[in-house]
This record gives C-alpha cells, structure tokens and sequence, in this order.
C-alpha cells in the first residue's frame, strides 16, 4: 500500500522566511529549527510533496532543492526523476532506508492527506469571520 501524502509549504515552513520575497530562484534565510530532521521522520511514514509559490516559477524547484541539500537534507531524500530534472547530476549512490526517495516537488496542488501551511486556516464547515481573515499573520509575524 502507499505511503499517504504530506504536502509541506516551503516558505514559512521549512525556510524561515525572515527576508521576505526576493524572487523563486533566492533562497537567502535558514530552515526553521526542527525542518530538515522533521522532513527526515516524516518520509519515514509519508510520501513528502513539498509544493511552493515558487513551485511553477523557472528554476523554483532547482533552488528549493539546492537549498535543503545545503541545509543537510540527503541527495538519496528527493525522488530521482526530480533529481534528473532539476539537478546537474542524479546521485546513484542510494542507501537504502525506508524514505528513499520518498520527497518529491509537484508543480500541482498534489492530493495529500494533510498540508502543513504557515498561511492557512482549517475548514471545519463553517465560514470563519471576514475580519479573521483580513487580520490574519501567520505564526512568524505575530
């Protein structure tokens, strides 16, 4: 059976995001304590989709990628076609662990399970207040 769905946002979730927009392709600021080692234990249980604005943007998933490499996410980690995509070159020395190749970059808002947004409400059936919504700040900004 396969493994369900995690869509994780980029910024604001894993990239802290303290610069603001600069643009898909720069990616200045660091993960948000406890990202690289959380995507790690959740590949573990879920498929890991990480989708962003930057997501459909020219070179949005190279740099995303590029990025959680530097910041010590293991090659092995992201699925291998988006490796051949994205990336110079695909790393075949591939350990074989339980998440292996279990992180991948949809371009589409892929069907998960559950998303985790720093710009998001849950929908519980009932319309939130307008004024919730234009007073909104996500968890960094409060």
């Amino acid at each position: 059976m396969p493994k369900p769905i995690l869509c994780l946002d980029f910024d604001g979730v894993l990239h802290s995001y303290t610069s603001g927009w600069r643009g898909a392709k720069i990616i200045p600021d660091k993960p948000v304590p406890g990202a690289i080692e959380f995507i790690a234990r959740a590949a573990l249980h879920f498929r890991v989709a990480i989708f962003s604005s930057r997501s459909n943007q020219d070179g949005g998933i190279r740099s995303m990628m590029v990025w959680l490499l530097a910041c010590g996410l293991p090659p092995e980690t992201f699925d291998k076609e988006d490796q051949a995509r994205h990336l110079e070159e695909v790393h075949e020395d591939f350990v074989q662990e339980p998440w292996h190749h279990a992180v991948y970059f949809p371009t589409e808002k892929p069907p998960a399970l559950v998303t985790i947004d720093d710009r998001a409400i849950t929908f519980t059936g009932e319309w939130p207040d307008l004024d919730v919504l234009l007073n909104f700040k996500p968890w960094n900004k409060e």
